[in-house]
């Protein structure tokens, strides 16, 4: 059996690629990147490296040929662009003969109201209709996105937010990267949908839980959206990001990452990893 990652230079695919080579041996495995310089240390470890590019739909026959089960990784970008890419490797997927189709989606991706379902959404439904067997893992939030305030709270400002009494589901990036290769290279995950949540929190306590770890008190500051983004630009984050990052915490408000599921525990087969223990490890990286 043959088992694809694409975007396997970016962190997520990297990692995912990492935990496949844990069980499976690195002949079963071949990724899909853009830049196949990036991905020598791949091929140096016996993986199959070949050339994709989503935006090139040409590419995408040659890089899935042979290719019996898929991890298709979503891609950045706007949403038009997004969901053209999207389309255009699930296409190929289905022209190549692959016979499962593994895709990271966003926590409840189907009814999500946050600026960048879209793109899941219509994903979610090309695949459907290519009738190939499929797992959607519906990530909600990598831990990791938020260490922009981490450092500022070490730094000695407050957590700053416009999220309100919305909860997450936050996790770390490893763990997510955990369940993918646990879905692409296991049984019995035909037509699932995964809703990959950690515990669900406010920013209140995750706030409290970083201010345990840091061993003080974090303050929080909750503010509307448009001070927070002026906060955000004051803080140097690009003209361009201000309305992604202002949507998103208006996205946490609404309850779209409120998504209670006990399916990450259940592909991990142990706990996540606990709030203050996972802080810790992102705090470590930081150091």
């Amino acid at each position: 059996m043959k088992m694809l990652v694409t975007g396997a230079t970016g962190k997520l695919g990297a990692e995912v690629v990492e935990e496949l080579l844990k069980t499976v041996p690195a002949s079963q495995v071949a990724v899909s990147v853009r830049n196949t310089e990036k991905a020598e240390g791949l091929r140096a470890q016996g993986i199959d490296v070949r050339y994709g590019d989503f935006g090139q739909p040409e590419t995408l026959d040659a890089a899935f040929a042979g290719i019996d089960r898929i991890l298709i990784i979503s891609t950045d970008g706007d949403t038009e662009t997004r969901i053209r890419q999207h389309v255009n490797a699930i296409e190929a997927a289905a022209r190549a003969g692959v016979g499962f189709i593994a895709y990271t989606s966003l926590a409840g991706a189907a009814d999500s109201q946050i600026l960048f379902a879209p793109p899941h959404q219509a994903a979610e439904q090309a695949i459907r209709e290519t009738g190939i067997p499929y797992a959607f893992l519906r990530n909600n939030w990598y831990l990791e996105n938020e260490v922009g305030s981490i450092q500022g709270v070490k730094a000695g400002a407050p957590w700053v937010t416009s999220a309100g009494s919305g909860k997450v589901g936050w996790a770390l990036h490893q763990e997510y990267a955990q369940a993918a290769a646990a879905v692409l290279a296991g049984e019995g995950h035909e037509n699932k949908t995964y809703e990959l949540s950690g515990k669900l929190l406010t920013q209140e306590e995750l706030a409290t839980a970083l201010g345990a770890v840091l061993g003080k008190e974090v303050a929080v500051q909750q503010v509307d959206d448009e001070a927070y983004a002026g906060i955000m630009k004051s803080v140097g984050v690009p003209d361009f990001a201000i309305p992604i990052v202002v949507g998103i915490q208006q996205g946490i408000r609404a309850g779209s990452l409120e998504v209670e599921s006990n399916d990450f525990e259940a592909l991990l087969g142990r706990p996540l990893t606990p709030i203050q223990d996972a802080l810790q490890q992102v705090l470590s990286k930081l150091s």
